[in-house]
C-alpha cells in the first residue's frame, strides 16, 4: 500500500477515536472498557478514567489467541469473567476508533452474552 493511504487510514481513526472519547467517560462503578486490536492480537481493559487507573486488563497473547473472530469471542468471555470477580456488572464500550464490526462486533456481543450490560 501507499505510505499516503496508510497516513490517511491513520488519521481517520484518530478522528474517530476523538469524537468518541469527547462523549463517553469511565468511573469505578461504570468503566470505560477500551477495545485494541492489531494484526496479531486483541486486548481490552476496563479503565476508570476518573482516577487513572486500569481495574482490568486481558491481553491475547497471555490466551494464546490471534486475531480473529473465534479468538474475540474467547478474550470477551475470559474478559467479562475478569469483570465479573471484580462485581462488574455494567459497562460504558470503546471501540477505539474500529468500526463495530468483525471483531469488535464479535468481542462485544460475547461480552453482552456472558451478562455484562451496556
Amino acid at each position: 500500500m501507499n505510505i499516503k493511504v496508510l497516513e490517511k487510514k491513520k488519521a481517520l481513526r484518530a478522528k474517530r477515536k476523538k469524537r468518541i472519547r469527547a462523549k463517553i467517560s469511565g468511573t469505578a462503578e461504570l468503566p470505560r472498557v477500551s477495545f485494541f486490536r492489531s494484526n496479531k492480537y486483541l486486548s481490552a481493559q476496563a479503565i476508570d478514567d476518573v482516577a487513572g487507573n486500569t481495574l482490568v486488563g486481558l491481553h491475547g497473547k497471555s490466551l494464546e489467541l490471534k486475531a480473529n473472530g473465534e479468538s474475540a469471542k474467547k478474550l470477551g468471555s475470559a474478559f467479562a469473567e475478569k469483570l465479573k470477580e471484580k462485581g462488574i456488572e455494567n459497562i460504558v464500550f470503546d471501540r477505539n476508533g474500529y468500526e463495530f464490526h468483525g471483531v469488535v462486533a464479535d468481542f462485544a456481543n460475547s461480552l453482552r452474552d456472558s451478562g455484562i450490560n451496556f
